[in-house]
């Protein structure tokens, strides 16, 4: 049985060169352009969210931003692990030297500091003794001590002891008839002592007027000197040794003229270059294998600073098209919610890391060269870029369900902790003012406000507590009751309500998450439209007969077949030509 052949079903189509006709198809050509640039936008906007592992599988796009987090992770944390290790020989040198000068430059020192002073002493013959002890020590250095140290230049380029001394310019005092006749003006009198004056045989500068002190107008005397010395032990990890000055400063403080002088000894430690090193052996070459480790992560936190850059810039390029083409189709804006999507936080961290990194990298190169000293600064850098670039490894993690609650509830529970957290601040603020200004004369913790408020929060935490109930000291009830009133209720209020109410907004917010993984977050207007049918699959399927009389004609044909079908690429192209056979057929 012959096949019958297919007929079109009876339309009337416009006349090929009427204004109907070519309407129909401006508008055929209109809509098709719209969808097609909806769909492609959907289709970005789906692989702009995509994991790298779906990216991947989507247009084979390898990770490079991901290989690179991982190979920045390692090659990070093992140049923070050499560089804190140098740096504990550093920090560990600088405080077995100032101990060591404490004994040797401090009379009767017995190894622990009373309080944030070194010693003190109680009589007139004990305070000559300890200054006289301590120039004498000066003296003899490198006969008694044990370390690599030397005498070094003070400001004025000359080598001993500056010794100065403030007092009031005159008075007198009679404490027995209660009489007190003073001047509040300051002097400041110093000497300098050579090592040829303190070498002399009898020591003529024990005799001097200068040190006749009156303690009834002295406030206070101050001994400073500087010393060199050279750290040997970085030899030891195959590194070039520094060397360092010490500026020392001993002072006699009898300003409170309680009977008590308070002894200070304080040494700031300066790390200087070597003038002439010659060392044999490994340690110059491993010197420049360290400096090339660290270029080469300077290389690489350069390129993962190039690629998060290049995807912020691409994501701000997506976000405009996105939000122009909403507010062109839907007539209205996108939330705020949607725009902030756009900006991934992630990046932003990864950025700040990768030019910490960059910089700490530089002042470390800079100080193994020996052209800079400042360990501080450059651990600062390296530590906090380590820190941000091991957190940047939750953002990978988020990607699985199992391990995004945290990031989830963090992110939920953050504006809610921070406002109760401001209201919180108000009164622990003044429960740190009234602690301070009552219990600080009783209570070693209340002397200052820093301390007062890391007592407190030891308090919140359920840390110490005892110890700050027993060492009030008794010698007022009323402040002892006070006290303890004061203790009850701030403990009380923060451990039982505030730090409750705290932990429930968090578990709150917890609970929010899991009851939307469970049920299906709300959806945004973003979330919206990418789940919309793809429009371009929804017009292949449409097949009307009046659309398809446009996009088609009808021919005749020489073998038996009645028509054939032109595609709508055909006959939209820019010149149509006349037809050639008969007109259409209705």
């Amino acid at each position: 049985m012959a096949r019958q052949p297919y007929r079109f079903p009876q339309a009337r189509i416009p006349e090929r060169g009427s204004g109907v006709f070519r309407l129909t198809v401006r508008n055929a050509m209109a809509r098709h352009d719209s969808e097609m640039k909806e769909e492609c936008l959907r289709e970005d906007l789906k692989f702009y969210f995509m994991s790298p592992c779906e990216k991947y599988r989507a247009r084979c796009q390898i990770p490079w931003k991901l290989g690179l987090q991982i190979l920045k992770i390692v090659m990070v944390t093992t140049q923070l692990v050499r560089f804190g290790l140098s740096n504990q020989l550093v920090v560990a040198f600088k405080e077995d030297n100032t101990v060591a000068f404490k004994h040797l430059f401090l009379k009767g020192y017995s190894g622990t500091d009373e309080d944030d002073y070194s010693c003190s002493v109680y009589t007139q013959e004990d305070a000559y003794e300890s200054i006289f002890f301590a120039i004498n020590q000066y003296h003899q250095l490198k006969d008694i001590t044990l370390g690599t140290l030397g005498y070094g230049e003070n400001e004025d380029n000359r080598i001993g002891l500056k010794v100065c001394k403030r007092h009031y310019k005159k008075g007198t005092m009679f404490p027995s008839n209660e009489t007190l006749n003073i001047d509040n003006d300051i002097e400041l009198d110093c000497v300098h002592l050579d090592l040829q004056d303190i070498s002399k045989d009898p020591p003529d500068w024990k005799n001097s007027s200068f040190f006749r002190l009156e303690f009834y107008r002295l406030l206070q005397v101050e001994i400073s000197f500087r010393l060199k010395g050279i750290d040997l032990q970085t030899i030891h990890s195959r590194e070039l040794p520094d060397c360092y000055v010490f500026q020392n400063t001993i002072i006699f403080d009898n300003k409170a003229h309680s009977g008590k002088i308070k002894i200070y000894f304080d040494s700031d430690a300066k790390i200087e270059e070597c003038k002439d090193l010659n060392i044999f052996g490994s340690t110059q070459k491993n010197t420049q294998y360290v400096l090339v480790f660290d270029a080469f992560v300077i290389v690489i936190c350069l390129a993962s600073l190039i690629l998060c850059t290049r995807s912020i810039v691409l994501a701000l390029r997506l976000r405009k098209r996105f939000l122009n083409f909403f507010l062109e189709k839907y007539k209205r804006p996108v939330c705020d919610t949607d725009q902030w999507k756009f900006i991934n936080g992630w990046y932003v961290l990864v950025i700040i890391s990768d030019l910490m990194t960059i910089i700490g990298s530089i002042l470390k190169m800079e100080i193994k060269a020996k052209n800079l000293t400042n360990y501080d600064l450059c651990s600062i850098f390296l530590g906090t870029s380590t820190l941000l670039v091991w957190v940047g490894v939750i953002r990978y993690l988020g990607y699985f369900q199992a391990y995004n609650v945290l990031i989830l509830t963090m992110q939920a529970s953050l504006p809610k902790v921070l406002r109760f957290c401001a209201c919180a601040g108000m009164i622990y603020l003044g429960y740190t003012f009234c602690g301070w200004i009552v219990l600080g004369p009783y209570h070693d913790k209340f002397e200052n406000l820093n301390t007062v408020a890391e007592c407190l929060f030891s308090l919140v935490n359920g840390d110490d507590m005892f110890a700050t109930f027993a060492q009030i000291q008794q010698k007022s009830i009323l402040v002892w009751l006070f006290s303890r009133l004061y203790l009850y209720s701030f403990i009380s209020l923060f451990i039982y309500m505030i730090l409750s109410l705290f932990i429930a907004l968090i578990t709150d917010s917890y609970d929010t998450i899991k009851k939307f993984q469970q049920n299906g977050f709300p959806e945004t207007d973003l979330q919206e439209f990418l789940k919309e049918c793809s429009s371009k699959e929804e017009y292949q399927k449409e097949s009307s007969a009046f659309l398809s009389c446009i996009c088609c004609r009808r021919r005749p044909c020489r073998d038996g077949q009645q028509f054939v079908l032109k595609p709508i690429s055909v006959m939209l192209l820019p010149t149509l030509p006349a037809p050639a056979t008969a007109p259409h057929e209705d």
